[in-house]
């Protein structure tokens, strides 16, 4: 696909089934992601890769957390809570891995993160391989950051569930740029 049609076409492509990306199609999403824009050339940002068994740590892990925050959980909910990751057959956690410099605010690094993030599902859309961001408050659960292995100045940015699609994307809602975009004058 062209790369302004997919920046222009892009979306979320939430149902996802097997199978995952190939490693040629991984190659892709990562290569993409790493020609983020990187103010001080930082590369502030690491990827953990979640497939097979992995998800099903993952989905008892989110279970195991929510039951500690609320006693009071419902089996219900527990179910839920482990079934959250079964929802692709992959899942890429995005992490800004942020550094002192003084150059380069904490807040550009986590902007650059994402940015890599972006480029990622961009890259995703292009040769069709369903991709969907998704947070929530297991992205900044200090108990999953530290079952994840994160680092003192690291942050999930976000769980990018990839895999096939299972429908079509739909069509992107149109915007109005001018919504958007305006001429700034100093008068």
């Amino acid at each position: 696909m062209d790369a302004i049609a997919a920046l222009h076409q892009r979306v979320s492509t939430p149902r996802l089934t097997a199978p995952g990306p190939t490693s040629e199609q991984l190659n892709i999403l990562f290569k993409a992601a790493l020609r983020a824009a990187d103010h001080g050339n930082m590369r502030p940002w690491r990827f953990l890769i979640v497939e097979g068994e992995g998800l099903a740590r993952l989905g008892e892990l989110f279970a195991r957390i929510a039951a500690t925050k609320n006693p009071g959980i419902t089996q219900a909910e527990l179910d839920r809570c482990h079934a959250l990751p079964q929802r692709a057959p992959m899942i890429i956690v995005s992490i800004a891995k942020c550094q002192v410099n003084p150059k380069v605010p904490q807040i550009e690094q986590i902007i650059s993160a994402g940015a890599a993030t972006q480029n990622l599902l961009n890259a995703a859309f292009a040769i069709d391989v369903g991709a969907v961001w998704r947070t929530g408050d297991m992205a900044y659960d200090p108990q999953v950051k530290q079952a994840l292995g994160l680092l003192a100045g690291e942050e999930i940015i976000g769980f990018i569930y990839v895999g096939t699609p299972t429908v079509p994307p739909h069509a992107p809602r149109e915007q109005n740029p001018s919504d958007f975009f305006s001429v700034w004058s100093q008068e």
